[in-house]
């Protein structure tokens, strides 16, 4: 039973439409639903041509708004992202940093949940398995 991808990833936020209005306008993101038909709104996001969607909740007691850190988001381009993102009104908490693999910077969205930009220098390559032969 292989697991391939991360399907969903959820995003505490303190108010959807806001958050909505944020991941599909300043970031670009597809709408892919926003189905109040429940005890929950569900409201679910996606960059374009992505595999993983994300979903902003509200109904986590165990993750308050902005408790979010650290998810990475690759581009191609970092500069040219970087410029677009900033004309969209995105804040960037600083400018692209070299680090030893790649080039990165980070933003927040309303809620304070922080994302890293990034681009890697080279391909990353796949470790084909895990313990190593012969271990």
């Amino acid at each position: 039973m292989p697991i391939d991808h991360v399907q969903i990833v959820s995003i505490p936020v303190s108010d959807q439409d806001r958050a909505r209005d944020f991941y599909v306008n300043a970031l670009d993101w597809e709408l892919v639903s926003d189905n109040d038909s429940g005890d929950r709104r569900w409201v679910e996001v996606a960059p374009r041509h992505g595999q993983t969607a994300f979903t902003l909740v509200t109904w986590f007691e165990t993750m308050p708004a902005g408790s979010l850190r650290g998810i990475v988001l690759d581009t191609d381009d970092i500069e040219k992202t970087f410029e677009e993102l900033s004309e969209r009104g995105i804040i960037f908490d600083g400018p692209i940093e070299e680090g030893p693999f790649s080039r990165v910077t980070s933003f927040s969205d309303p809620d304070g949940n922080t994302f890293v930009l990034h681009q890697l220098y080279q391909p990353r390559t796949r470790v084909l398995s895990y313990p190593p032969a012969g271990s």
